[in-house]
């Protein structure tokens, strides 16, 4: 019988709860959604959904490397302790970085941070965390003392109003947005507002849509502030008991937007649709704001959610049921990274560098001698210090920063220079491991065993499902491992990671009090679980402490902040414009973001066939009108550029997109694509507060790639076509798929289509044809009557689809028919094609849904559910079913 063991999902912050069902003999889990988790409920996205086809061993880094040899754990280690303790001696403390990982566990991270902070005496541990929360971490902490999430999951079933802010939640927390269209079902009279420059699939529950001009949050949010003011809809008894500051931030608001008139021209919004949200707003009581990446991700991004905690401030929306700010996490443990200090600017367990007792009180329960006494270095400006020769020695920790963080190229090059370069990753080859000098195998999903905290402060176990992998370890044991060697041995004695969670538990109850001043993060109630608790842990809100032995859904019920004076403060805002404003050289913004079934740079994601079906290549949305003005036809490649960097992406041409603004997503590197690294053209400009960058907004022109020729390749064989200037790749169920373009024509496309195809060592049978003149080949190479690859080249884009043609693979025995339909890329008559797919969790696509509509004559979202189960698991398909209606 299959053992089902409870753990917890690795992807975004919603925290999803899962059952994986472990066959340890042929490595596979069979995956469910946990229906007893409070996060998610048995609901689970396409990505989840497909974490069983990504266990693989294929791609793993199974053993230590020191310059590009195999080597032993002890001999990596030995020159990572080395070589940090040979540069700290030479240049100092700050000269050495850690560079984490919201995919790091909350044990990992605390004993990274100890070491860094406490150990070492640097600061100069930052986390790819920065790239996407740390604007609601500085919003938070000024507006309430602490980093805190007020509210909770259940408050949107309770909500009368919501509203999304610079969050495609439909695509980026599937779970999340599938709650509130559930809410919507049951309360038709529930608002649902979008704050969004793009159309995204969000917009499919929505009775009001607002295409704001991006990076014009502040100015919207103040117009509200100022609105709800002279409508007297604000709440003037909680301002005045549990608040300060709303006079100031009312006159900075009342400066900047006098009039909805004057903040609708600046949003670029009709002023009828600005009214409309606004006495909406005023007019609903539970109210909730909820907001991510298109809001944090901006050189003003901490001052935008600020604006949108006045509201809410001024309203008395806060702390109670169905209402408040929430921010929605992108990562795992990006919240975990928070609680034990995982930014550079943050001391562990909510402590702060700007508090003298707080270093001190770090200090003594660490028993440091050498704790850092200032913030260090931020991502941006930490890859900035490499490249600059100030920092010599980095630890880069689960994550791939020459693809994700912006000016990439710059990036990559600061690697290449610095003098070393560590690397802890379960992945062998990613754009970042090519660049190490020491390569440590850690862990993965399915294999590592910790805690992780989600969105709405619920800590939840990941559980071990499989034997590690090779000789990978878990990163705390990495990281305890080099203290040791630098001499810290005493203050690292971890065996396993239940010490750690209750240390953790321990610092956060230290002189926690009212004496020493309270603090938000408290699990003390942890400090001495045992190891059966530990392995039994249910999922928990903190904080978990005396006083909240159960945890605590909601925080400031009781209007009371973690201030000196106990109140929330009002932050007075003046809406400031993105960095880099276009110009005649870049006239159009570049905006970017996550895709519906992928995650981060597709290390994981990128394995599972399925996952790769809805969008297999890098593509760039565009407006027609930018399409006309560009030369740019639907399906061609363009070259995008910026001040900062290039990349080539295929057309999509969408009234979804404003004019003026495109949009890519941010997943491909050069593992997948030739040149489809986004963070190469993002400029570096940063959040004077939060140090988080401006990655919603760079100036950048494009233009039609012209190629000589386009084609496609499709392969059971794993190719490589390093030479051709435009490839991407995919991984199908049964063969790999590459989209091509090149510059220059082979002299001889049949010899070409042999040098890069051929190599299996059997005698193929060769299908082709082959017009020179119109610029036309094609070609299936066959062996005992079994399809092994097919290519297509043509002197233009417009190629055949290839989902009949990947069928095939599918096929032990091509039939005759197959083979006479092979070379024309369409299905022989009567045999169907199901065309894009559009649902990935059950595989069906764009024809298979039309012909059934008009077949069968379905009318709505459940007929085709109920037919095809198209949209009946993640949901995430939903508003292109209803497109296709």
């Amino acid at each position: 019988m299959t053992e089902y063991v409870k753990t917890t999902c690795p992807y975004c912050g919603v925290g999803c709860g899962i059952e994986a069902g472990v066959d340890e003999i042929k490595h596979l889990l069979n995956i469910r959604g946990d229906k007893t988790h409070p996060a998610n409920f048995g609901r689970l996205c396409s990505k989840g959904s497909a974490l069983g086809d990504t266990v693989g061993l294929k791609g793993r880094l199974l053993h230590p490397e020191v310059y590009g040899q195999r080597s032993s754990w002890q001999e990596a280690l030995d020159r990572v302790a080395e070589s940090f303790r040979d540069t700290i001696a030479r240049y100092g403390a700050d000269a050495v970085a850690i560079y984490a990982s919201g995919q790091l566990l909350t044990e990992d991270y605390y004993v990274a941070n100890k070491l860094m902070k406490g150990f070492i005496g640097s600061a100069n541990i930052d986390t790819n965390s920065r790239l996407c929360m740390s604007s609601s971490v500085s919003g938070h902490k000024r507006a309430f003392g602490a980093d805190t999430v007020p509210g909770c999951y259940e408050d949107f079933e309770l909500a009368e109003m919501i509203v999304l802010v610079g969050s495609n939640a439909a695509w980026c927390h599937p779970v999340i947005f599938q709650r509130i269209r559930a809410a919507k079902t049951a309360n038709p009279q529930l608002k649902i507002v979008v704050i969004d420059p793009r159309r995204t699939g969000s917009c499919d529950i929505a009775d009001l849509h607002l295409p704001i001009a991006g990076g014009s949050d502040a100015m919207l949010f103040n117009g509200l502030l100022q609105y709800l003011q002279q409508r007297h809809a604000v709440d003037q008894r909680y301002i005045e008991a549990h608040t300060e500051g709303f006079a100031a931030a009312l006159n900075a608001a009342a400066a900047s937007s006098q009039s909805i008139e004057q903040v609708a021209e600046a949003c670029r919004l009709p002023a009828a649709d600005v009214r409309t949200f606004y006495r909406w707003f005023a007019g609903h009581h539970k109210v909730m704001s909820l907001y991510s990446q298109g809001v944090n991700q901006s050189s003003s991004g901490t001052d935008k959610v600020n604006s949108i905690i006045n509201c809410h401030l001024a309203t008395g929306r806060i702390g109670k049921p169905g209402m408040g700010p929430f921010s929605l996490t992108g990562q795992p443990n990006a919240m975990g990274g928070r609680e034990v200090g995982g930014l550079a600017n943050q001391l562990a367990a909510h402590m702060d560098f700007s508090n003298p007792a707080d270093i001190d009180r770090v200090a003594r329960f660490w028993r440091s001698p050498t704790i850092a006494g200032k913030p260090g270095l931020s991502a941006v400006e930490l890859f900035d210090a490499i490249y600059d020769g100030k920092v010599k020695a980095v630890w880069i920790m689960g994550t791939n920063p020459v693809v994700s963080l912006p000016n990439a190229d710059k990036v990559r090059q600061a690697l290449r220079q610095c003098p070393f370069v560590v690397v802890s990753d379960c992945i062998a080859d990613t754009d970042t491991t090519k660049l190490a000098h020491v390569l440590l195998p850690a862990q993965g999903w399915s294999e590592k065993d910790g805690t992780v905290t989600n969105s709405e402060r619920r800590i939840s176990r990941q559980r071990t499902l499989f034997a590690p992998a090779g000789d990978a370890k878990p990163d705390w044991w990495i990281i305890t491992q080099v203290a040791r060697r630098l001499g810290f041995g005493q203050a690292f004695p971890y065996q396993g990671p239940v010490e750690i969670f209750r240390e953790h538990a321990a610092l956060s109850g230290f002189e926690n009090d009212s004496q020493h001043g309270l603090r938000d993060f408290d699990i003390s109630a942890f400090a001495n679980i045992s190891a059966p608790e530990y392995d039994d842990l249910q999922p928990t809100q903190w904080p978990v402490n005396q006083a909240n032995p159960y945890g605590r859904a909601r925080m400031f019920d009781d209007s009371r902040f973690f201030n000196a004076a106990g109140k929330a403060q009002f932050v007075a805002i003046t809406p400031r414009p993105p960095s880099n404003a276009p110009n005649k050289d870049y006239p159009l913004v570049l905006n970017t973001g996550r895709l519906r079934d992928q995650w981060h740079t597709m290390t994981r994601t990128g394995l599972a066939a399925r996952l790769n079906q809805h969008k297999p290549e890098v593509f760039v949305d565009v407006h027609p009108l930018d399409a006309a003005r560009h030369g740019l036809l639907p399906d061609s490649l363009a070259l995008l550029e910026s001040a900062w960097g290039s990349m080539l992406a295929r057309v999509q041409v969408t009234s979804d997109q404003q004019p003026g603004s495109l949009f890519v997503p941010m997943h491909w590197s050069e593992q997948f694509a030739s040149r489809g690294r986004m963070g190469a053209l993002v400029n570096p400009a940063i959040d004077p507060v939060s140090r988080q960058p401006e990655s919603k907004h760079t100036p950048v022109r494009i233009s039609s790639y012209q190629a000589a020729w386009h084609g496609f390749v499709l392969s059971r064989r794993e190719l490589a076509f390093n030479d051709v200037e435009y490839w991407a790749k995919s991984k199908g169920e049964s063969f790999y798929r590459y989209e091509l373009a090149g510059n220059t024509l082979p002299p001889s496309w049949p010899d070409w289509a042999r040098a890069r195809l051929g190599g299996s060592g059997q005698i193929p049978d060769w299908q082709e044809y082959h017009d020179s003149g119109l610029g036309h080949y094609r070609a299936a190479r066959i062996i005992d009557n079994r399809l092994e690859s097919v290519l297509v080249i043509s002197p233009h884009h417009n190629l055949p689809e290839r989902n009949w043609l990947a069928s095939l693979f599918d096929k032990d025995f091509l039939e005759q028919s197959d083979r006479k339909a092979l070379l024309t890329g369409m299905p022989p008559q009567g045999v169907p094609d199901c065309g894009n797919i559009v649902c990935v969790c059950f595989n069906v696509g764009e024809k298979t849904i039309r012909s059934a509509i008009q077949e069968q004559g379905l009318k709505t979202v459940r007929d085709i559910g109920n037919c095809l189960k198209a949209g009946t698991n993640c949901g995430s398909c939903l508003p292109e079913i209803k497109a296709l209606l």
